[in-house]
């Protein structure tokens, strides 16, 4: 799994909690323990996929669009992670003379993608409202 899934969801997030539902990237990167330029990274591509606006000027910043609270996790995994869950090198090779050698590659990709299919479908329950209700809830929790 990237790490610009769990930016993404937790910069909606924080935008969903804010009063007005905006705030700029330094707020945001604050938030997140990241640099401002990787939350810009992220958010422009939220922003071209409609999640947020932008305003410009001064106090300015990120938006959260209305309906993104109805957004899956799982339309926010396919657009930054999909594929992230197979490795970018396999062990074996389809030329080598070793029955598990030459079919492993084949057999983990299947595995990979199964997985990947199931991912999806636990994330597709999801929506940026449950996460919310979940930060809200833990908030308001008695300290352990």
């Amino acid at each position: 799994m990237n790490s610009e899934f769990n930016i993404a969801v937790h910069c909606l997030t924080l935008l969903s909690v804010k009063e007005e539902h905006m705030a700029n990237s330094e707020e945001i990167a604050k938030s997140v323990c990241t640099h401002p330029a990787r939350i810009r990274k992220v958010l422009g591509l939220l922003r071209k996929h409609g999640y947020v606006a932008t305003k410009e000027g001064v106090g300015g910043g990120y938006l959260l669009n209305p309906e993104t609270e109805n957004a899956t996790l799982g339309d926010l995994y396919r657009l930054l992670a999909r594929g992230s869950l197979k490795p970018g090198w396999c062990s074996g090779g389809e030329e080598l003379p070793c029955e598990v050698a030459s079919n492993i590659q084949g057999v983990m990709d299947q595995i990979y993608s199964g997985g990947e299919s199931a991912l999806e479908r636990y994330l597709d329950g999801i929506t940026m409202k449950d996460v919310k209700r979940q930060i809200v809830e833990a908030g308001t929790a008695d300290p352990v």
